[in-house]
């Protein structure tokens, strides 16, 4: 194939940039390389979804934060994108026994937004047609490419093979991606793959007499220890909600009484808002969904190919952070581009130095939310501490951040939230401990100092009332 190229003052901008995946990830990527002057060839082994009348794959609802919204920023996406979303300022926890209580994200003001994945999608390959120098081409399936000449072959919808010269590679193409299995031929590259014992499966509660089911501006979460469920707020006014849970538990609910009887017992105030019918349709129109987390390093190969997006750092969508930081590994290595003048043979190194604890940082906080999410917030402890972290982040707030609001609302990188989410837990929790501590002495110095007028007593006894004071949760 024969492309052209725009002119150019810099010949590095007359380089052929192939984006493998047609995804958020690929088509934002493409932008960005469309708009430093490459020509650039998007493949998608699927058909052009804007055209498809049943789009397949995943359709978990996603949500959109600050890295994202800075990388579509960038490429004047942010103000529609977001246009296009409900913001939610905080969870909403729904108890076992019915009662609701937030809990939110953030400071007055912050907020994440439930976006449509197929309708972001959509918009992306918009935007990238507008593009002079973007050619998309759909259902064209990576057979084979090369390491030493950067070249391709594609396997189209009829089955005719196709040989595509490309300067750099750009591996956008999800967590099985057909680019990374080149780089699984060579020596000391790491990877690793891990499926959680979880699936989930996707239900809609629909609107009420035109109108949302339940309050919209609000993730809402029903947490029950070893599974959840949870509901985002869509623009049609339906929630797509997700349940959670192990396989072993969803291979018990085998017929529609059973499911029912199930919600009954786990999530009964959603069942009149769902339906009972449209509960037990839904259940079974599709089986429970894998997750599956994936490592590997390094995320280039040389000067001619680079991974990005779920390609490089596939995670459990517990963060809400799968698209944010594959929209922020399309920022970083335009920053790094920037810095380095386009010369990929630095680039590309310098991208793996810088992202690659990041997106291994980020893939383990994912697994941690999970936890907290399905079980940590129905516990009092950790209510009390997301009180003492907010207090503290308001009179300190240079120095105690929390970890939601790292990961969220900052662009601070994924593997320093970690070391200082580590630190900052250590000392607020030695301070809890050394107050307890102040507090058990002073109420031992009162009771010397001005014992109550009333029998003695037992030493022992009276130890035990101050040792029971050191854990009030």
């Amino acid at each position: 194939m024969d492309y052209s190229t725009n002119d150019s003052k810099s010949t590095s901008k007359k380089k052929v940039v192939a984006v493998v995946g047609g995804g958020l990830v690929g088509n934002l990527n493409a932008c960005y390389f469309a708009k430093r002057g490459f020509q650039v060839e998007v493949f998608e082994s699927r058909e052009d979804i804007r055209q498809a009348k049943i789009v397949k794959g995943r359709s978990i609802n996603l949500v959109l934060s600050h890295r994202g919204r800075q990388a579509l920023k960038h490429v004047g996406m942010e103000d529609m994108i977001i246009s296009k979303g409900i913001p939610m300022h905080s969870r909403m926890i729904h108890a076992l026994n019915g009662t609701q209580s937030p809990i939110p994200y953030g400071k007055k003001g912050q907020y994440i937004l439930s976006i449509d994945r197929a309708n972001l999608n959509k918009e992306l390959l918009s935007a990238a047609e507008t593009y002079p120098n973007i050619n998309l081409n759909f259902a064209h399936k990576l057979l084979d490419w090369s390491t030493e000449t950067g070249a391709m072959t594609f396997v189209r919808a009829e089955g005719a093979k196709e040989e595509i010269q490309a300067d750099l590679i750009v591996g956008c193409d999800g967590a099985f991606s057909a680019i990374r299995k080149q780089f699984l031929r060579q020596s000391r590259f790491n990877y690793s793959q891990t499926y959680i014992p979880h699936g989930y499966l996707e239900i809609t509660m629909p609107p009420i007499n035109g109108e949302f089911a339940m309050k919209p501006d609000y993730l809402h979460i029903w947490p029950r220890n070893t599974f959840m469920m949870i509901a985002l707020p869509n623009l049609d006014k339906t929630f797509n909600c997700t349940l959670f849970m192990p396989f072993e538990e969803f291979e018990k609910v085998t017929t529609g009484d059973k499911v029912i009887e199930f919600f009954q017992k786990y999530f009964h105030d959603a069942i009149p808002l769902i339906g009972a019918e449209a509960l037990k349709r839904d259940f079974f129109r599709l089986p429970a969904q894998a997750m599956v987390s994936v490592k590997c390093s390094s995320y280039h190969f040389g000067d001619k190919c680079v991974l990005m997006g779920d390609a490089a750092h596939a995670m459990v969508p517990f963060y809400g952070q799968g698209m944010n930081a594959g929209f922020e590994d399309c920022l970083v290595l335009n920053e790094i581009m920037d810095q380095l003048n386009e010369d990929f043979s630095a680039v590309l190194p310098e991208y793996t130095k810088v992202r690659v604890p990041d997106g291994q940082a980020i893939v383990d906080l994912a697994m941690y939310n999970y936890v907290e999410m399905r079980e940590r917030v129905n516990s009092k402890w950790f209510l009390f501490r997301k009180y003492v972290d907010n207090f503290l982040h308001i009179i300190m707030p240079r120095t105690i951040i929390p970890l939601y609001t790292m990961v969220t609302f900052t662009r601070t990188r994924y593997h320093k939230v970690v070391n200082h989410w580590h630190w900052q837990d250590k000392v607020i929790n030695q301070g809890l401990l050394f107050c307890a501590a102040v507090s058990v002495a002073g109420g031992s110095y009162l009771l010397v100092r001005y014992p109550p007028s009333m029998p003695n007593i037992p030493i022992e006894q009276l130890w035990s009332r101050l040792q029971a004071l050191k854990s009030p949760f």
